[in-house]
């Protein structure tokens, strides 16, 4: 694996509200937060640049919904936001599951910056770190799915199926990688191939 210098690392809603157990439900991956944190800690040291998306949730009740204390960003990543290289950090604002769907445009800066090669990482695997990456394949960029940095929710969909987090995480994995919209790798695979 190769990680390019200006490669944009992409930290999907990492946000107060996915706390909140009694709203979402029984989550997978407790080391993902450790993971995430690393991530960013890598990219700041290197001086390549971060991209910090952060879900306005529009569902009333949401503990994502503007307002609200769980719309913040999770202590470990409002305290490293700021501490990269002088304008290698956006945040981007959305409500829907793209990080391309917000605002400012994220392909309108990683375009003016000449950025070919994004690092997924956030919450949750399936939704918004899942849909990203899929558009970002989809448009052109090569695409790196850290797995072990993204955690969700156990569901249920149509006729009762229920999936739990890790079955779901697991279909994200085949998905993404088997699709040919990103390649699913771990952190220490990240961080090693960026520190080269």
């Amino acid at each position: 694996m190769e990680i390019a210098e200006n490669a944009a690392l992409v930290v999907i809603d990492v946000q107060q509200g996915f706390e909140e157990v009694e709203y979402w439900g029984v989550r997978n991956n407790p080391e993902a937060d450790d993971n995430i944190a690393a991530l960013i800690d890598a990219w700041q040291a290197s001086g390549r640049p971060v991209v910090f998306t952060r879900h306005d949730s529009t569902t009333p009740g949401s503990p994502l919904r503007p307002g609200y204390e769980g719309n913040g960003f999770k202590e470990y990543v409002e305290r490293r936001r700021g501490k990269g290289a002088a304008g290698s950090e956006l945040v981007v604002v959305k409500s829907v599951n793209s990080a391309f769907y917000g605002t400012p445009d994220l392909g309108a800066w990683l375009k003016a910056a000449g950025i070919g090669q994004l690092v997924v990482a956030g919450i949750q695997t399936n939704m918004c770190a899942e849909t990203t990456s899929r558009m970002a394949g989809n448009l052109g960029y090569e695409v790196f799915f850290a797995l072990d940095a993204t955690y969700t929710f156990g569901q249920e969909g149509p006729w009762g199926w229920e999936l739990s987090a890790q079955e779901l995480a697991r279909a994200t994995a085949v998905s993404l990688h088997g699709g040919g919209f990103a390649k699913v790798v771990t952190t220490e695979e990240v961080v090693k191939a960026a520190s080269v």
